[in-house]
C-alpha cells in the first residue's frame, strides 16, 4: 500500500548536498520545481510511483 506522503532524499544537482523531500504519493507521476535549501538553486523534481508502490525521484538542473 502506498502512503499518501513519503519522505525521500535526493542530491542537489548544483551543489551536491543531500535534501530530504516530502512527496505526495497520491499522484502517480508529477514534475515540479523545488529550491535547494543550501544553494537556493531551482531543482526540477520528477516523482513517479511504480506499479509496485515504490517511489522514484529524479532531480535535474532547471535547464536539463
Amino acid at each position: 500500500m502506498v502512503h499518501p506522503l513519503e519522505e525521500d532524499t535526493i542530491t542537489c544537482p548544483y551543489c551536491g548536498e543531500p535534501l530530504t523531500l516530502l512527496v505526495d504519493c497520491s499522484v502517480a507521476e508529477q514534475e515540479y520545481i523545488e529550491d535547494c535549501e543550501v544553494c537556493c538553486c531551482p531543482i526540477q523534481i520528477h516523482s513517479q510511483v511504480t506499479d509496485e508502490g515504490q517511489l522514484q525521484l529524479t532531480a535535474h538542473t532547471e535547464n536539463e
